[in-house]
């Protein structure tokens, strides 16, 4: 079995962290499993709209071109999922994201979650996932974290910087706990792979979902009943097909850019 994991940060000028993200992936795939992954340049870093845009639209093209080379599924590791629905319906293979997935799956733990993000410039963008996801009744809020992405890529080898950003999330966290979360989600890859050897992490009560095996195993499931049963995305409404023209119109203009696995 062959995923596709996109992610979008650069692979060689944020390399502490894509380096630690490989060892995480590869700890975690099945023992059949072959995760490959992909970066992005340039990378998601200047955190807003234009830039989720941006990347968001250059991912969905490079999926399309990816698609061919016999994947089985494929994840878009990048928690506000930009242009997640737009790949599912281009793709015929399973295709899940970081944010959709983990929320979803936290609910079978808790009745009520919450994020902490890493910018609270992303807070608007993922109060408007909660929404999308029809879990407006189920999320009791998102906070964030004050500091940069730098500082996470810093954090992957720093133990002083990883000591500041475990405590300043904990605290985000907890106070998360108080408003009435029982599950709590670290918002985006950085803080997820940041986090990977945290075992039985709570705080307040509230048990802390680390999204990335999240991720893993539900690629690997949705994978599998894709291949077993031919069990794939519904193209009734939501997610209709594009026609061949739209696609190749598509990657003709946004196209080009796939990056080398790393």
């Amino acid at each position: 079995m062959r995923i596709l994991w996109h992610i979008f940060t650069d692979p060689v000028g944020q390399a502490p962290y894509v380096e630690r993200l490989q060892r995480y992936l590869g700890d975690l795939a099945g023992p059949d499993v072959k995760l490959d992954l992909v970066g992005l340049d340039p990378p998601d870093t200047h955190l807003h709209r234009l830039s989720e845009l941006r990347t968001g639209a250059q991912v969905v093209a490079n999926l399309i071109e990816a698609e061919p080379r016999g994947y089985d599924a494929v994840a878009i590791g990048h928690y506000q999922d930009p242009g997640l629905w737009e790949a599912r319906a281009a793709l015929d293979v399973p295709v899940l994201g970081l944010g959709e997935a983990s929320m979803l799956f936290a609910c079978m733990f808790g009745r009520r979650i919450g994020l902490v993000t890493i910018s609270p410039v992303f807070i608007p963008w993922h109060e408007e996932q909660v929404h999308r996801y029809h879990l407006d009744d189920r999320v009791v809020g998102v906070s964030a974290i004050e500091t940069s992405v730098q500082r996470f890529i810093e954090a992957c080898e720093d133990p002083s910087a990883y000591a500041e950003l475990k405590r300043t999330f904990v605290e985000q966290a907890a106070a998360l706990a108080r408003g009435g979360a029982e599950v709590i989600i670290p918002a985006g890859g950085l803080p997820a792979v940041l986090f990977r050897d945290e075992q039985r992490f709570e705080t307040a009560g509230a048990v802390i979902l680390n999204p990335v095996p999240v991720l893993v195993r539900q690629a690997e499931a949705a994978a599998s009943l894709h291949r077993r049963a031919g069990f794939g995305t519904s193209r009734h409404s939501t997610f209709a097909a594009p026609s061949a023209a739209a696609r190749e119109q598509y990657v003709e203009q946004l196209g080009g850019h796939l990056q080398p696995i790393v």
